[in-house]
């Protein structure tokens, strides 16, 4: 699985279709997010991605994340 950092552009599905942002944050453990635990771990980070288009903020395990160019 590919794993990613902090600043790195990456895109993914969502409802409305493919959605592109910016990683602003690597979590190695279970955090809260929209008043639930997300669990992660050093071998399955998940990341906090700001959206290119609003203010939005997703988390996504990197196994729903593709690298993109800016």
């Amino acid at each position: 699985m590919p794993k990613f950092s902090v600043g790195d552009h990456v895109s993914w599905n969502s409802e409305a279709g493919s959605v592109s942002g910016t990683i602003t944050k690597v979590h190695t453990t279970d955090f809260a997010y929209k008043g639930h635990t997300r669990h992660a771990s050093d071998d399955d980070p998940q990341y906090e991605i700001k959206s290119d288009k609003t203010d939005h903020i997703a988390a996504h395990k990197g196994s729903a994340l593709k690298r993109i160019a800016k």
